[in-house]
């Protein structure tokens, strides 16, 4: 371009075609860290572009799991699995941004004999971690942390399994315990005050593992015992739902359009999107719904339609928390 250069840019009318969307972040963090202490081979299709799912990568490698990826438009991953017996790592596992990948992960490293420094960005050195540093504890592993936040130092060895009931619902917590309790001696049981998002109990599920869990008043109690041993898995991980949040914004801001997103994640417990953006007008059909290694998975057809405001609160606005940014953005419109 030249300085006397002049562009043009037209507002578009509405929004056709159709999305093929990266693998879903919170599936790709699990998969990639069951695959890594299961036994066996896994091949982990359509594994997510994002860093934070990379940083999770990096630190299974830095513990000894073996991994690669496949040429090709489909982004698949590779993993050997190393049975439960992860290597001791030569330098701190560098979580990057990544919360899910810091606070999961505790719950593995802290079952394996050696101890793992975990780190990350100026960013996620500021994020509370002692919701996992208290249960880990009561377990029996030994961390050291700087007034609760990272990095972490974690004295791992034999675990005792706990009776954790959570005083604030959080997934990540919820999973952090679950993996721990796959290494603890007896059977670890978790009860969170409210239901969160479950795609840890399905992941284990999907390796493998047997899990009970039942509603428990507006929350629910999961139980696992430890000792089970996990399988390789092949899996085409479904698109990634707060990546198609945007898209599905952008056809609501134009009566007309005519979207389509194929493979999509529906778990019920993320799906609340979905309901909310058909209450504000959106035309929403599901096809082709089939459940995928326990992941309700389905094709959406998506229309414009004039748009209305709605209020937002209490548990939707927990389960809306990564979408609530781009739901904003177009509230001005309705």
């Amino acid at each position: 371009m030249t300085p006397d250069s002049e562009i043009t840019v037209r507002p578009a009318r509405n929004l056709r075609g159709t999305v093929q969307l990266p693998g879903d972040k919170s599936i790709s963090h699990r998969y990639a860290m069951l695959s890594g202490i299961a036994e066996g081979s896994s091949r982990l299709e359509n594994y997510s572009t994002g860093a934070d799912c990379a940083s999770t990568l990096a630190c299974m490698r830095a513990l000894g799991v073996k991994w690669s990826r496949i040429e090709g438009p489909s982004n698949t991953i590779e993993v050997q699995g190393c049975d439960g017996s992860l290597a001791a790592p030569s330098a701190p596992l560098d979580c990057g941004n990544s919360g899910s990948t810091m606070r999961m992960l505790s719950g593995i490293v802290a079952g394996q004999p050696f101890t793992s420094e975990m780190v990350g960005d100026e960013s996620l050195s500021r994020r509370p971690m002692q919701r996992i540093i208290g249960p880990l504890s009561e377990m029996g592993a030994q961390i050291a942390s700087r007034d609760g936040k990272p990095p972490l130092n974690i004295k791992g060895g034999s675990l005792k399994a706990i009776d954790y009931k959570m005083p604030v619902a959080s997934a990540q917590v919820k999973s952090c315990v679950l993996l721990a309790g796959l290494f603890a001696k007896g059977e670890t049981r978790v009860e969170e005050p409210l239901r969160t998002r479950d795609h840890t109990e399905v992941a284990l599920r999907a390796f493998g593992a047997e899990l009970n869990r039942k509603a428990a008043g507006p929350g629910s109690e999961v139980r696992i015992r430890g000792g089970q041993r996990l399988r390789g898995l092949d899996a085409r991980i479904p698109g990634d739902l707060s990546s198609a949040a945007f898209f599905l914004c952008a056809a609501a801001l134009f009566p007309g359009s005519q979207l389509t997103i194929p493979h999509l994640l529906m778990n019920p417990t993320r799906a609340r999107l979905l309901d909310i953006l058909m209450q504000m007008g959106l035309h929403i059909s599901v096809t082709q719904m089939e459940e995928i290694h326990g992941e309700l998975v389905g094709s959406l057809q998506i229309e414009g339609a004039a748009l209305h405001g709605i209020t937002i609160a209490g548990a939707d606005a927990a389960a809306l928390i990564d979408e609530i940014p781009v739901l904003a953005a177009i509230a001005p419109f309705t």
